[in-house]
């Protein structure tokens, strides 16, 4: 759990509102659950009202802050614009883009129309919204952005080949991002955990095998925002990153296709497809 000079440190540099985006389940959940033990304020979005509802009733049980909810798909640029516009008026100073999916198996058998949904979700909204709130971050002198990265992002993997490459591009935005904001208070963290005991397996069609809970990774993010510009959370997640950090990359890429092969259920969807 968040100490209690960490959930002030929160409060006080990121509050009064933070804003988390698939925020019903996994990751993102875990991270609301810590926010608003920290006191802030949270607008919560995600596709399904009902799990929205379902969140907000836990929380309010617990804490005393308010959420707002706000259902969108972050693959739909109207819903993307239909949050800013309704929250607009919230003095927000974090933003959590944690709404995210993954594909899996061989790249030639993908449907293109999946592959392009993931990457308006993975890559368009985040730009879309990292963007914005940089510009509304500036104005109000300061802030925090959260993008979720993944060790994927640090090399080509074979059979996840397009998601760790929406990963890469999110690892790199960060990083980059970090070192321009810096100067204006604006704090940038790319949070690049392992494996994740989410629906986020089910969905890709892997099998997570040995794999982090959501509730290993929260702290170490909220941790590293405005210390780190990249986290590696969970234990897991160091010691398979570490181990890759001296490898050359065209070996590290063979290493994740091995790793890959034994998480995705290729046979799986080649049934899907005769189907």
């Amino acid at each position: 759990m968040l100490t209690q000079v960490e959930k002030q440190r929160l409060k006080t540099k990121y509050g009064p509102w933070a804003l988390v985006t698939g925020a019903s389940s996994g990751i993102g959940l875990e991270l609301t659950e810590h926010l608003a033990s920290a006191g802030l304020n949270l607008v919560i979005c995600s596709r399904s009202i009902s799990k929205l509802e379902y969140v907000q009733h836990q929380m309010l049980r617990k804490y005393d802050v308010e959420i707002m909810l706000v259902p969108a798909d972050m693959s739909e640029t109207a819903d993307i614009d239909k949050l800013v516009q309704q929250i607009q008026h919230l003095d927000i100073g974090l933003v959590v883009l944690s709404a995210g999916y993954g594909t899996s198996g061989l790249f030639k058998d993908a449907s293109v129309h999946t592959e392009i949904n993931m990457l308006r979700v993975n890559c368009e909204s985040v730009l879309t919204l990292t963007h914005y709130y940089t510009q509304r971050m500036l104005a109000r002198g300061g802030g925090g952005i959260i993008l979720m990265s993944s060790m994927v992002a640090f090399q080509g993997v074979p059979y996840a080949a397009h998601y760790a490459a929406t990963k890469a591009y999110v690892q790199s935005l960060a990083e980059a991002l970090a070192v321009e904001l810096k100067p204006f208070g604006v704090d940038i963290l790319a949070a690049a955990p392992g494996p994740v005991q989410t629906g986020f397996g089910k969905r890709a069609n892997m099998t997570m095998g040995k794999s982090l809970r959501p509730s290993e990774i929260g702290v170490p993010i909220l941790k590293g925002l405005g210390r780190k510009n990249t986290v590696l959370p969970g234990r897991l997640t160091k010691l398979l990153v570490y181990a890759l950090r001296t490898v050359p990359r065209g070996m590290k890429i063979q290493i994740m296709k091995k790793v890959m092969s034994g998480m995705t259920n290729l046979q799986g969807i080649a049934r899907d497809r005769i189907k």
